[in-house]
């Protein structure tokens, strides 16, 4: 746990140091070479790493706004007033300005801004300063392995985005357009061959990257790439390399330093962090300062439910309520429907029966400050990388027996009944009561090429009181920010279908 907060402490920290610079780092994806005179001791490297990591503190707060609200999972449209989230819960047309799109873009920039700079310190001063090439590499690769996280994070939000692989000048930046998804993958899938290849089997600290990371990722990039097109420029290009996604999850998925846990709710205690089931996930602690926790946990949940049970305000303004749909969608006795969801509760004498996300809190761990919930977000698992292996083999039309027997262990651990001929509709019924409240659902939904018929069903089922006027295959991506399309007049084109 020491080492755990030392490290927390060390990159969470770096957003305040770096914060003033914030503004100017989300302008344009440009680094500033002022920092080529920093890197001048070993530390200074391992410091330049956690700038790094420093922008992955808001990524599961961003899957939750822009995919779990977009998603069939939420019925999210306020009554208490108009929300940020309204907009993507409505799949509103304009909606470049909204602060949740915005952000998407810039911290993700923010985070390759990092990767860049370090790497070119690396390239400059790595050799004459650490004196060591395997953490050299190792660098290098941990680097490497997060800038491709930010731009699969990109190009699934935005399709074509511009390609930034090296300290550029302002002047480059104001002249450099927007790269088809294809351009994008190469640099993806480049630098996470390089990290499969120079990352140690076990991460330098707890917390950073490892080889089975590094495959597990570039499996859900080979898998994206692969997905559906819709006739639109989307993270989709149809490659069909979902042979090559196979290949590395069963690498994954038969690494013994990982498995799968008996029990639903452990993968989630706050005693049982960095259990066997994690892959790769974001870690936090509490009581720091700066505060290395985070909001993620209780974004989704009302806050009169804390309030009733004597607890500090977590200021979420209102509950985005699970839709009708998924609710029925769970099996009479399913244990993540009792461990995720939070079946209504009753506030000065006054019932709410709408239901909510609960999984990832503990009540009797929440902090003094909303803001710093200790728990850790899981990016991939055990079990995601065992229903990512059982998706490439019903794409590939392969080993269904393999596929019902995947499918069939996690429905047994949720105390459910056996299926049989599992098809790919099932399969990502699976992955959403599975994966509920962790922001996987619109992508899945997009990967898999039933987006488009699954939200049209949901809309139609859904949206009584008919909010949602806009929504089309345009609607499976999010406009280019509004601050960028000012800021590169001329040179962008915002994506079809948004003003």
């Amino acid at each position: 746990m020491k080492s755990k907060y030392k490290f927390l402490a060390a990159f969470f920290s770096l957003v305040v140091i770096l914060s003033s610079c914030e503004k100017e780092l989300n302008q344009t994806p440009v680094s500033d070479a002022t920092t080529s005179t920093f890197y001048k001791i070993p530390s200074d490297f391992t410091q330049g790493v956690y700038a790094v990591y420093s922008s992955l503190r808001a990524y599961p707060n961003r899957q939750l706004n822009l995919s779990e609200t977009r998603s069939d999972n939420l019925w999210a449209a306020s009554t208490e007033g108009v929300r940020d989230w309204d907009p993507i819960n409505n799949f509103q047309t304009t909606i470049s300005a909204n602060t949740f799109v915005d952000e998407a873009w810039s911290a993700n920039y923010s985070g390759i801004t990092y990767a860049n700079t370090l790497l070119d310190q690396l390239a400059r001063n790595g050799s004459a300063v650490l004196h060591d090439e395997t953490l050299q590499k190792n660098l290098e690769a941990e680097a490497r392995f997060l800038r491709a996280f930010f731009y699969l994070d990109l190009v699934r939000w935005f399709g074509k985005v511009p390609v930034v692989d090296r300290l550029i000048s302002a002047a480059e930046a104001a002249k450099l357009d927007r790269a088809p998804a294809s351009q994008v993958y190469d640099l993806i899938i480049s630098d996470l061959q390089y990290a499969i290849q120079n990352l140690p089997v076990k991460g330098l600290q707890v917390g950073r990257v490892n080889k089975a990371a590094a495959r597990a990722l570039l499996a859900l990039v080979y898998m994206t790439k692969s997905g559906a097109t819709y006739g639109i420029e989307g993270p989709g290009t149809g490659s069909n390399e979902w042979d090559k996604a196979l290949a590395l999850l069963n690498e994954v998925t038969g690494d013994s330093s990982y498995g799968f846990l008996d029990s639903y709710s452990s993968i989630y205690a706050y005693n049982n962090e960095n259990n066997k089931e994690v892959i790769f996930d974001i870690q936090y602690s509490t009581g720091a300062s700066p505060i290395v926790g985070g909001w993620f946990p209780v974004m989704l949940a009302a806050n009169n439910w804390f309030l009733s049970l004597g607890l500090i305000s977590q200021g979420t303004l209102e509950v985005r309520p699970l839709s009708k749909d998924l609710l029925a969608s769970y099996g009479a006795g399913d244990l993540r429907d009792a461990f995720s969801v939070q079946h209504g509760y009753v506030y000065q004498g006054t019932q709410d029966d709408r239901a909510f996300w609960k999984k990832y809190i503990d009540v009797s761990k929440a902090p003094t400050n909303r803001e710093d919930w200790p728990i850790n977000y899981i990016v991939i698992s055990y079990t995601d990388a065992l229903l990512l292996k059982a998706e490439c083999l019903l794409q590939l039309k392969q080993d269904q027996a393999e596929v019902d027997r995947i499918v069939n262990k996690i429905r047994k651990r949720a105390g459910l009944s056996d299926l049989s001929n599992v098809n790919l509709s099932q399969l990502m019924e699976e992955r959403r009561k599975e994966f509920g409240g962790e922001g996987k659902r619109w992508h899945d939904l997009v990967r898999s090429g039933l987006a488009e018929s699954v939200m049209k069903a949901w809309i139609a089922k859904e949206d009584v009181n008919k909010v949602i006027k806009n929504f089309s295959v345009n609607s499976l991506i999010y406009p280019i920010p509004l601050s960028e399309l000012e800021a590169k007049s001329g040179v962008y084109t915002q994506n079809s279908g948004y003003n």
